[in-house]
């Protein structure tokens, strides 16, 4: 009984850790290795195909959601894992063999049901671990084992073991490991020296997919980047707005090739770096020592594989530079378009404003013009009363009666336009 509160990731996390353990390893033993790339939504074709192994051998399957499963059908040994993007199987058959490779483990298995497996094969090893020889192989000897391909080979696990290889694929689709057992080495390390291994000839394989997208994609940078350039030294040339549209559309266009670029190669090449790394790790865990006249498989990886992903690493570099001068360019682009609508808004304004002013001084000419008229006409109107009063015996005369209305007669016109004209001006400010 726990009195616990655990959070709910706990076991899953903590299973997450034993997720790919090394199995206990009798020796000798014949191994092979199959890693193929099933994209990260094949799984379930994958566990669907080793069930039908399974079920066909009387076999439990592994479970739907099941990321690593061990089982024994006959004397092999079967360890499936699903991986990101790939899935490995690997089978073990421990028992003595008279000679390295000439019967491989997988050939235990089904050929129509090996041929059917989902996804393209990355990785295939034959890997042979021998016992302790009483008379060590020569170097032609190896060689004959290795279709006189140059060998690489190395003491490894604190000088527990030999292994060597040649890093060729044979005729047969597989690449071959030879270890040779030099002191008393448990089955724990067997396990774990053989697993080390087939995960350095696994991860490098899945880090070098990044490399022909590199290369891919160097071409279309170096074009991007001589656009760019292009592009940037006319910004000191432009003579109106029209070339600053057509420089920023052109600007636009090559930064949606740029960002193509980058969405195509980047889970790419981050996948490329940590599987490198793995890479690294699991040959500084091999603790290496040199054997005579060999080159040691390590550093051979180390330097074969480096250049590589040096390359991605520089085309990674290289796409964030790109992207980052092109949203430099646009910027600076940008604020010359803003300051040129600037100075045009500012013209505008400027137009605007000396329209305003002519429009004032012609409604004031309107404005004094309307009280001459409008005068004009209510005077015209007093002198006809006047005229008529005359006839109905009114003593006044009538131009000394349109006199004396005159200055009447303006100054209430000109009161009644001003004050008609600051309604309306009240009103439209209202507005505003």
């Amino acid at each position: 009984m726990t009195i616990l509160n655990e959070h709910p990731l706990r076991k899953v996390l903590t299973d997450e850790i034993h997720t790919r353990p090394y199995l206990n390893l009798r020796t000798p033993i014949r191994v092979s290795h199959i890693a193929a790339i099933t994209g990260e939504g094949g799984a379930e074709e994958v566990i669907e195909h080793f069930s039908t192994l399974c079920r066909r051998n009387h076999v439990e399957p592994p479970a739907p959601n099941e990321t690593h499963f061990i089982t024994k059908i006959g004397e092999l040994t079967i360890k499936w894992e699903r991986h990101t993007e790939f899935s490995t199987f690997t089978f073990f058959l421990s028992g003595p063999f008279d000679e390295p490779f000439q019967k491989t483990a997988i050939e235990e298995l089904p050929e129509e049901w090996l041929r059917a497996l989902p996804g393209d094969i990355m990785v295939a090893v034959h890997v042979f671990f021998e016992e302790q020889r009483e008379q060590d192989r020569d170097v032609e000897s190896l060689a004959v084992l290795f279709n006189h391909n140059t060998v690489f080979g190395s003491r490894v696990f604190r000088n527990k073991a030999r292994t060597w290889t040649d890093h060729r694929v044979h005729d047969d689709g597989f690449e071959r490991v030879l270890i040779c057992q030099d002191e008393d080495i448990n089955q724990r390390e067997a396990g774990r020296l053989i697993q080390r291994i087939l995960e350095i000839k696994t991860y490098r394989m899945v880090a070098l997919l990044g490399f022909p997208l590199a290369r891919e994609a160097l071409p279309r940078i170096a074009m991007a980047e001589k656009k760019l350039g292009d592009i940037v030294a006319q910004l000191s040339e432009l003579g109106d707005d029209a070339n600053e549209r057509q420089l920023l559309k052109e600007l636009s266009i090559l930064a949606a090739e740029v960002e193509t670029i980058i969405a195509k190669t980047a889970y790419r090449f981050s996948a490329s770096r940590a599987y490198y790394n793995l890479v690294c790790q699991r040959v500084a865990e091999l603790r290496e020592e040199r054997l005579p006249w060999m080159e040691p498989v390590g550093l051979f990886i180390e330097r074969r594989l480096s250049p590589p992903m040096e390359t991605c690493k520089a085309v990674t570099a290289r796409q964030l530079t790109l992207s980052q001068r092109i949203s430099r360019a646009t910027g600076l682009l940008r604020t010359r378009i803003d300051v040129a609508l600037e100075e045009q808004n500012r013209d505008l304004l400027e137009s605007m404003d000396r329209r305003a002013q002519r429009q004032i001084q012609l409604q004031q000419t309107v404005e004094g013009l309307s009280v001459v008229a409008i005068s004009y006409y209510l005077l015209s109107l007093v002198s006809y009363l006047a005229k008529g009063a005359i006839k109905l015996g009114s003593p006044f005369d009538p131009y000394l009666i349109v006199l004396m209305a005159f200055p009447i007669v303006v100054g209430l016109v000109w009161l009644g336009v001003r004050r008609i004209r600051r309604a309306i001006t009240r009103q439209e400010d209202k507005k505003d």
